[in-house]
């Protein structure tokens, strides 16, 4: 009698399931708070300050649970270059861009608009970095996405100074090229990395970067009020240790394009946010936008699997 060959067993996280289909709804969620978390604790510290601490209490953490579980560190002093080089990408240069500009006193929405073209310069260059192939109909997903984010904040430019805004805007545009450049970055030189020791590694120089940088140009004051507290540690815990963990996930298991047509639905999240803790009102054409803006990224999403 022959005996039947054993099949190999089909693992859940093979197939794409509930969790999968959860991930990107939680980072969309998770990273929308950001805003919020730079609104609540700029007016008790600088930005590049705020970002020191933020970085430094992040690396510290991660460290600690590496020794704790002995996480492996990566094989060669290349790996380490390049987890690094995104690390500073992602949270050195688009969080610095972001905290400078909101700091400054452009509104969180005009932000967001602004680091929401990533999905199309991401889409632009992917091709020629990455070799993936943009469809016809992710392109007009993207577009659709982007016509959703305008809508949605197109009510905070006129509470800006025409004078005052193209200076505002030069942070928030180093933003969007930090946080597309990081992302592809890591998608074509470290989609794999330990999340552990990989946080710490690209923490680290982000912590130096912006120590330097508050030193040279900030005070360096810190009013340790409540509030600043609480902002602090939901942005160190929801999202340096939350959201930039399902990133990195989401990078690692998807396409660039895919991944970055997330960053649409940020405004929106951010502006319902906004609404349910400060009273923000919410006009009929931003939640217009807001259902643009899901339809765009649905697109964009089924299309580029």
């Amino acid at each position: 009698m022959t005996q039947a060959t054993p099949q190999p067993q089909q693992h859940p996280t093979a197939t794409p399931g509930t969790l999968d289909a959860f991930m990107p709804l939680l980072f969309v969620a998770l990273w929308s708070t950001g805003f919020i978390g730079a609104k609540l604790g700029l007016p008790y510290v600088e930005p590049l300050t705020f970002l020191a601490i933020r970085f430094a209490i992040v690396a510290v953490l991660m460290l600690a649970v590496v020794t704790l579980v002995r996480a492996p560190w990566p094989p060669s002093g290349r790996a380490w270059l390049h987890i690094g080089v995104s690390g500073l990408l992602v949270h050195g240069v688009y969080l610095g861009g972001v905290f400078i500009a909101i700091g400054h006193g452009l509104p969180s929405g005009i932000t967001a608009l602004v680091v929401g073209l990533q999905p199309l310069l991401t889409a632009l260059v992917a091709g020629a970095l990455l070799g993936e192939k943009v469809r016809p109909a992710q392109w007009a997903g993207l577009a659709l996405g982007f016509t959703g984010v305008a809508l949605v904040v197109a009510g905070k430019v006129a509470t800006v100074p025409g004078g005052a805004l193209v200076g505002m805007l030069l942070p928030a545009v180093l933003a969007l090229l930090g946080i597309t450049a990081g992302t592809l970055y890591q998608k074509r030189f470290c989609p794999a990395f330990d999340l552990r020791t990989g946080s710490v590694i690209q923490y680290l120089p982000c912590v130096v970067a912006m120590a330097v940088l508050a030193y040279a140009t900030e005070t360096m004051a810190v009013q340790w009020s409540g509030e600043f507290l609480f902002a602090l540690g939901w942005l160190v815990l929801v999202l340096s240790l939350g959201a930039v963990s399902l990133l990195n996930l989401l990078i690692r298991r998807g396409g660039a394009v895919n991944v970055a047509s997330l960053f649409y639905l940020t405004p929106p999240m951010t502006a319902l946010v906004a609404w349910a803790v400060f009273g923000e009102t919410l006009s009929g054409w931003a939640l217009a936008g807001m259902a643009l803006a899901a339809t765009g990224v649905w697109m964009a999403r089924q299309t580029s699997r």
